[in-house]
């Protein structure tokens, strides 16, 4: 069911939010007189229930048809349906501005399904989103902003009037999502701590995050963030070993189950866990040992008959 007030919150009319798990980030369901629009399109096995939620909230509200997706980043989760939603209603796909050119060729060097070990259909983009530019989405106008750290393509959308921060994975209610450029030898920890200085700089009544509830108290939000951040990047080795752990988690989530074996070939080609691997000087055998394990001890997953098993 979509999300229509949070705690003392009334969210303004023409706004919907589809909270989903962790496999799918969050869909934000945008509705006027001109332009239907999504926020970000979940992950390609869910494509299903994203169509089954767009179309009853299209019969709801009395449309037709959904004139464009926009994607706050292109990974996996917040991307995964963009194919399916173009085919289903020739919607308009909207990206990044620093993403057209490896959308344009699906350049698997430059794009990140391939190196997380994650699929996506491909799909083409019609429109570009530019940080310090506006976009209709909806009734209201949202100011673009850029938010590397998580991603370092990653846009946030601002509404002014009604303060409020669709912040995808840069702020969460308890943290953010992976600062995955530093697995990958590129900065992510100073460009974080400067996402979320300007969050800081914004009167913003309520957050819609890309995963999570959405959320009203911002100031312990952005605190909690920034002491993560802290601790994160005090420890290079500690976040190589959370980003490890994280995209096997997630992974997880998608097969629920999975011979322990097929997990360590996946492990093995999946080119972020080898940059990590190498990082904290492990063997394959240990790493691939190691990894599983490490989710165990999180009580995240659990080992049956050598099948490795989600644990939620």
């Amino acid at each position: 069911m979509p999300v229509r007030q949070i705690g003392s919150y009334l969210l303004p009319p023409g706004i919907d939010i589809f909270e989903r798990g962790w496999l799918s980030a969050n869909n934000i369901f945008l509705y006027g007189d001109e332009d239907v629009s999504l926020v970000d399109s979940g992950y390609c096995s869910h494509q299903q229930l994203t169509l089954g939620l767009v179309t009853n909230a299209l019969k709801q509200y009395g449309f037709s048809s959904l004139n464009k997706v926009v994607n706050t980043h292109l990974h996996s989760d917040h991307c995964g349906g963009n194919a399916a939603l173009f085919k289903k209603w020739d919607s308009e796909i909207w990206i990044p501005e620093a993403e057209a050119i490896a959308v344009q060729a699906w350049n698997e060097d430059l794009l990140s399904f391939q190196q997380l070990g994650q699929d996506c259909p491909r799909f083409a983009h019609h429109g570009l989103l530019v940080p310090g530019k506006e976009i209709v989405l909806g009734r209201y106008r949202w100011q673009i902003l850029a938010a590397p750290g998580h991603d370092n393509h990653a846009i946030m959308l601002y509404q002014e009037r009604h303060q409020i921060l669709i912040s995808a994975d840069a702020l969460w209610e308890d943290g953010f999502g992976v600062i995955f450029p530093e697995l990958w030898g590129e900065g992510g920890f100073e460009e974080a701590a400067k996402t979320l200085e300007l969050i800081e700089g914004l009167s913003v009544a309520l957050v819609i995050p890309g995963h999570g509830k959405p959320f009203t108290d911002v100031k312990k939000s952005l605190e909690i963030a920034k002491s993560r951040l802290d601790y994160l990047a005090s420890d290079t080795d500690r976040n190589a070993r959370h980003g490890a752990k994280v995209l096997l988690k997630y992974k997880l989530l998608e097969w629920r189950t999975r011979d322990i074996k097929a997990v360590c070939q996946w492990i093995g080609s999946t080119p972020v866990l080898e940059n990590i691997r190498k990082q904290l000087n492990m063997t394959a055998e240990d790493f691939q040992e190691w990894l599983p394990q490490a989710l165990l001890k999180s009580n995240a997953a659990v080992i049956e008959q050598d099948r490795l098993i989600n644990l939620d």
